[in-house]
């Protein structure tokens, strides 16, 4: 394949994404918009922009600028680091099933703070940070455990599925014996929620996830390029392990930052990046597109789980779970179908 036809592919690709990426966009701001409008207290949408500008009344102020806006602004902001995330392993390791949730980094970061609440009694921010150290070490060790000369996407998943197995052991552990309201806090940790956040979880989230992002818009190139395969990526001039390793110390610190501010959400990260490749029809990362799905998968959840059982509030991470939990199932078995299909197009060959 010629330079000029890859980079006539890649003006095509950028052309069909671009009109996908407006509409998602501003999916998510209507969402958003919504998510600040609708609840116990309406704030019709021009005291909202009133409350924006400075010229609305203190209660308006209170329910949108004090309670809705941090957690909306925090949905987004993890919404956004998840679905950017998945697209960076699904890319890298060329695995739809490689996202952070079910590689083990997410269960990291549950064990973490599980261990922050029961064994050491922490709470608040403290339990977010517990998370993000806990999922920077599980990345680590995972990474270290897949390496062989070289890192295989099959092996990754593997370990990863392993350590999600022992780490949601060791979950198990700490809630049996923790005390009830322990117990309680750890679960509704681990459910994933967006209840209660504060504008501190959305600076400290923030001032975390956008060089996160702009790191990852940085390397979107070597892994378009990766995504070509290793051999051809070195043929193209590519340090294809310094590649690889940058582009994954990014994947992790997206999951990380997003899981210690909003727990882990379920596949979240799973959904977004077939989604989004879907939409902008292109085989490659489409690291944008990924967020912006991630986010509105996250906004959309956010208010279903509000609103649509009131009085009773649902995390949402119960909600990305009905959403995630078939589509996993659905993933599963079209995977095993393709593995059926090719080994009896070997066997008809061996014959």
């Amino acid at each position: 394949m010629s330079v000029r036809t890859r980079s006539v592919r890649g003006a095509v690709r950028r052309r069909r994404a671009r009109p996908v990426v407006v509409v998602l966009a501003l999916a998510v701001l209507l969402t958003a918009v919504a998510l600040l409008v609708v609840g116990d207290f309406v704030v019709p949408l021009p005291e909202v922009i009133g409350v924006i500008t400075g010229r609305a009344d203190w209660k308006s102020q209170l329910f949108v600028l004090d309670i809705r806006l941090p957690r909306v602004l925090t949905g987004l902001l993890a919404g956004l680091g998840f679905g950017m995330s998945g697209a960076i392993f699904q890319s890298l390791v060329r695995n739809p099933l490689a996202s952070p949730d079910v590689i083990g980094i997410t269960s990291g970061a549950s064990a973490a703070a599980a261990t922050c609440i029961v064994a050491l009694g922490l709470g608040g921010m403290a339990v977010s940070a517990g998370a993000l150290a806990g999922a920077l070490v599980t990345a680590v060790a995972i990474y270290l455990l897949s390496w062989r000369g070289g890192l295989s996407g099959q092996r990754l998943v593997l370990v990863g599925i392993g350590a999600t197995a022992l780490l949601s052991s060791l979950v198990s552990y700490l809630m049996t014996s923790a005390a009830v309201w322990d117990a309680q806090q750890v679960l509704i940790w681990l459910t994933g929620s967006l209840s209660g956040r504060t504008w501190t979880h959305t600076t400290t989230l923030a001032c975390c996830l956008v060089p996160l992002a702009l790191a990852a818009a940085a390397l979107a190139r070597p892994l378009n390029v990766l995504c070509l395969g290793d051999d051809l990526a070195r043929g193209l001039g590519l340090w294809v392990e310094r590649s690889r390793l940058a582009l994954l110390l990014t994947g992790v610190g997206l999951a990380a930052t997003a899981t210690a501010a909003a727990g882990p959400v379920a596949f979240v990260a799973l959904v977004s990046a077939p989604v989004a490749r879907r939409l902008v029809r292109d085989g490659g990362p489409a690291l944008a597109a990924s967020a912006l799905v991630g986010a509105l998968v996250t906004l959309v959840s956010d208010f279903v789980a509000e609103h649509a059982f009131t009085p009773v509030e649902l995390p949402v991470g119960v909600v990305t779970g009905v959403v995630g939990g078939p589509y996993l199932l659905v993933l599963l078995v079209t995977a095993n179908r393709a593995g059926t299909s090719a080994s009896r197009r070997g066997s008809r060959l061996l014959r």
